[in-house]
């Protein structure tokens, strides 16, 4: 089985192109994922032919369970599609049918090469069921624009904000440096705190200004990763809606920074790098 190694800002991926869909992809995605007695990588991408798109993308995490959405995973397969002429040498739209929909990826060329990749995340989501977060009567803040909770954790008294991307995301904005966070002491626990039905990505965020934040990621189903798409998008609508950042912001995380522009009304629309990092043949 072919495979070949992609990483956007550090998150990794194995991508695969199929013709079918009958395979185990969530045995292969374990096996292929472990860091040492696999490939390793932060998920498993699965391109397949699609009927309502250019293009179709399953995500699956290292622990088997499938992502209903990845931002940097749909820029590095784009990349794929784009350099390995999936799609024509020409295309500046590329539709890519997803889990909860289809995103659109947006081609920029210089001097006929690929220079950038921008996706349309889709408008993101706020109401609790939406997310979705269970959350009690009495404790919700309903700031009429976004929904906030807080909650106990390992002795912190954190309060976290909600916000789906097609998958669940809870944001903690801290005052401290993000690299002091103990995150891999509380991101498990908020991951499978009783409030969220379908597990939660978590992430540790600091405003550094108008157009800049600071933020770290533990992602459902892998752990803390370099960085992640939804999870700056939800980081950015988040602090947009509490008046701390303007409309397009620069999320710096561990492996590199990712741009997030919204104008408060419609889609989110997600930048940053993605590049292949080597090919190989996977014993399946």
């Amino acid at each position: 089985m072919h495979f070949t190694k992609m990483q956007g800002a550090g998150n990794d991926f194995i991508l695969i192109k199929a013709s079918t869909d009958n395979h185990d992809w969530p045995r292969i995605a374990r096996a292929m994922c472990h860091r040492h007695f696999g490939v390793g990588a932060d998920g498993l991408l699965v391109l397949l032919p699609s009927h309502q798109a250019s293009l179709r993308m399953r995500e699956f995490n290292p622990d088997g369970s499938e992502a209903e959405a990845c931002g940097n995973g749909l820029r590095c397969l784009v990349k794929y599609a784009v350099d390995k002429e999936v799609v024509g040498p020409e295309a500046e739209e590329i539709s890519v049918e997803t889990a909860v929909g289809v995103n659109k990826a947006r081609v920029n060329r210089v001097n006929g090469k690929l220079a950038g990749i921008q996706i349309g995340m889709g408008r993101p989501r706020l109401k609790a069921p939406e997310i979705p977060v269970l959350l009690e009567a009495d404790k919700v803040n309903l700031l009429d624009i976004i929904l906030s909770d807080m909650v106990d954790i390992a002795g912190r008294r954190l309060v976290l904000y909600f916000v789906s991307m097609g998958n669940p995301h809870a944001i903690h904005f801290s005052r401290d440096p993000v690299s002091d966070f103990p995150l891999s002491l509380i991101g498990p626990k908020i991951e499978h705190h009783l409030m969220f039905p379908n597990r939660v990505n978590f992430e540790i965020a600091n405003v550094t200004g108008r157009n800049r934040i600071v933020a770290r990621v533990w992602e459902r189903g892998v752990g803390e990763t370099l960085a992640c798409g939804t999870g700056a998008c939800a980081v950015a609508v988040a602090s947009q809606l509490l008046g701390y950042t303007d409309s397009s912001v620069a999320v710096s995380l561990p492996g590199g920074t990712l741009h997030v522009e919204w104008d408060r009304e419609g889609e989110v629309f997600l930048s940053g790098p993605a590049e292949e990092v080597f090919s190989g043949e996977w014993p399946e």
